[in-house]
């Protein structure tokens, strides 16, 4: 195939699975927490690591994800701890992010309007071998995360006050989805964009629950559309000479609308479920029921 035959698109398609794999994978845990706004305020604040990175003349996106982890821990202490006061702060942060990556990248000298647009918007050039080779550590860490800890997660995003009654430590599990989601934005900015990152991390797992009822299933076809979305948007974009990430996104928007339009006929042709039947809905509000199906 013409696309695997060059080196840049090689590594933009790795980047783009990887990517595929983790967005939803972290993203199920927000949608759940209803955080789904988070990862748009970690990719804020990761634009002041962007121009950190280009100011120190270091590989940005191991310089985002520190500043990233650092933003998105801060986030969750003040929706821990904030209460009148939280949401401003919460704004000054996203907003000092973005103000603070736009001027270190004007002060250094490497960085360029051209440099910022592609960690805005992504950019199939400008995946590197040093770029793969960060994200790939980065996914793999999200990754073992993900389905390392998935049952502990699962507790925590269904019922914060039962997990904590249960024993598990929720301070920590939640400082932990906080840094998974900040790594997760670092892996994504360099085929998605900071400034859409979020989307790839909501939309596939909100089409999922359309048409599933379980936790596991939901997870497994979040990742699946995920990885489905990224690698086309990623080819669309390399022969039709479009946006990777806006490409990517508007096809993960039209599985969401493909799949609500048939949730309604699914629905009516569904069995009822037996009475004793113990699993666990992971669908719109309200839908959910105590169960045991936290295996994923």
């Amino acid at each position: 195939m013409e696309i695997l035959e060059t080196e840049f698109m090689q590594r933009a398609l790795l980047a783009a699975l990887l990517v595929g794999i983790t967005a939803p994978a972290v993203g199920i845990h927000l949608v759940q927490r209803r955080q789904a706004l988070m990862g748009d305020g970690i990719g804020h604040v990761a634009m002041t690591g962007v121009g950190l990175g280009f100011l120190l003349s270091v590989n940005p996106v191991w310089v985002a994800t520190l500043v990233s982890v650092l933003g998105a821990v801060l986030m969750e202490l003040i929706r821990a701890y904030g209460r009148t006061r939280g949401d401003i702060a919460l704004a000054l942060l996203f907003y000092g992010g973005m103000a603070g990556g736009v001027m270190l990248v004007n002060l250094s000298d490497t960085g360029s309007t051209a440099n910022l647009s592609s960690f805005l918007f992504g950019s199939l050039s400008t995946v590197s071998q040093e770029d793969l080779t960060a994200i790939s550590i980065l996914a793999g860490f999200v990754v073992l995360v993900s389905l390392g800890l998935r049952k502990q997660l699962f507790a925590i995003s269904q019922d914060e006050e039962f997990a904590r009654v249960t024993g598990l430590p929720v301070r920590a599990l939640n400082l932990l989805i906080a840094v998974t989601a900040a790594v997760t934005v670092s892996v994504a900015m360099r085929v998605v964009g900071l400034l859409l990152v979020s989307a790839l991390m909501v939309v596939p797992v909100a089409a999922a629950q359309q048409v599933t009822r379980s936790f596991r299933a939901t997870f497994a076809l979040a990742v699946g559309i995920g990885v489905a979305v990224a690698l086309t948007g990623t080819s669309t974009s390399y022969y039709q000479d479009v946006p990777p990430g806006a490409t990517i996104i508007l096809l993960a928007i039209a599985v969401f609308l493909v799949l609500t339009a048939l949730a309604l006929p699914l629905a009516r042709l569904r069995a009822t479920p037996a009475a004793g039947d113990a699993e666990c809905t992971v669908g719109m509000p309200g839908t959910r029921r105590p169960s045991d199906d936290v295996k994923v």
